[in-house]
């Protein structure tokens, strides 16, 4: 089940903490794991002002999409949970919500640019990120 959270509790907060962590570990192996820990308090404060898209199996937080006005920050699902279709439903809801969307990508994150490719985003730029050093595409999706 999907639910859009406005509020989010403490308890919410810190569960959505851990998954972006964990998600950005696995996803992001070629990023030293002291640079999102070094992120950790940032997204703290950002999440509570993102839009969040947040899915639950079972009473429990199991993945999550944050977005600011039409740029998704990104898609954080737990690893026991992945390749289920929970990504894809989550950036549904984004869809139905948004005539555009944003978003950016590392290069070597294949997995995700070929997710974000067979949803229907194109590749519109690419930069290098200059807190990494790594490259980024920016993928725009139009309805």
């Amino acid at each position: 089940m999907i639910k859009k959270i406005d509020t989010l509790t403490s308890t919410e907060l810190e569960e959505l903490l851990l998954i972006w962590l964990s998600a950005n570990y696995d996803a992001h192996s070629f990023i030293a794991k002291a640079y999102w820990q070094d992120n950790l308090a940032l997204v703290k404060e950002q999440l509570p002002q993102a839009e969040l898209y947040v899915y639950y199996e079972k009473n429990k937080i199991v993945g999550f999409l944050g977005m600011k006005d039409t740029y998704i920050a990104g898609i954080f699902v737990l690893s026991d949970y992945r390749n289920k279709g929970i990504g894809r439903q989550l950036l549904a809801e984004a869809k139905y919500s948004q005539d555009t969307l944003r978003l950016s990508v590392y290069a070597k994150n294949q997995k995700a640019y070929d997710f974000y490719q067979n949803n229907g985003f194109q590749l519109t730029n690419e930069h290098t990120d200059e807190s990494t050093g790594e490259l980024e595409y920016q993928l725009d999706w139009k309805k």
